[in-house]
């Protein structure tokens, strides 16, 4: 963060405790601190896109609009090529509605059963507005490429991060330290492009 520069508070356009935590320590280096949109008690967004793109823009106005703040948004999941790229856009639903990120592995492991076709990445995609109607929002994305494991393991991360396990590594993202997931991840390489275009619009560089 440049010397002198105040911070800014802007909305996160989700509730996600995890999400908004490595946000927060990836994104230190511009002048945002990130609140939660619960902290405003704004409904989620229906995420009516048909790609991530689509559905982190909707949830980036929708925040922005209701709390007329900058805003955040991060849409974000798992891509399994042999099950046609499933759950994509429905990673955060993909066993039900209301389905826990357990709920949601279990699924994803049964899907694809003894299959050797077990490549998959994580894919992000950053959205940044400094106010609902901004014409020109910085979209930003990262993607993180491994496999699926057989079994669910670790107690770090969320999502399925227990059963991802990135290449070159034989531990799953829920093994690893924070710190090192940080450097890795999906949502780090997107952030590292998004703090790249949010200092240039500042003239920072």
């Amino acid at each position: 963060m440049s010397k002198g520069m105040p911070i800014q508070t802007a909305v996160l356009a989700s509730g996600n405790k995890g999400k908004l935590e490595e946000l927060n320590l990836l994104l230190a280096p511009t002048k945002f601190q990130l609140l939660p949109q619960s902290k405003y008690e704004i409904t989620p967004a229906s995420e009516t896109g048909a790609s991530f793109v689509e559905n982190a823009l909707i949830k980036a106005r929708h925040a922005s609009r209701l709390t007329s703040l900058p805003a955040f948004a991060d849409d974000s999941g798992l891509v399994v090529p042999s099950l046609d790229g499933a759950p994509g856009i429905y990673s955060a639903r993909y066993a039900g509605q209301l389905a826990s990120s357990r709920q949601n592995n279990l699924k994803l492991l049964e899907a694809l059963g003894n299959s050797r076709s077990r490549r998959a990445y994580f894919y992000c995609t950053l959205v940044f507005l400094l106010h609902r109607q901004d014409p020109t929002p910085i979209v930003v994305s990262g993607e993180w490429h491994g496999k699926i494991a057989e079994e669910a393991r670790g107690d770090n991360g969320f999502g399925y991060d227990p059963i991802f396990v990135a290449d070159e590594f034989q531990i799953t993202a829920a093994q690893m330290e924070p710190e090192l997931k940080n450097r890795l991840s999906h949502r780090a390489i997107a952030a590292v492009n998004l703090i790249r275009s949010i200092q240039h619009r500042q003239g920072q560089e």
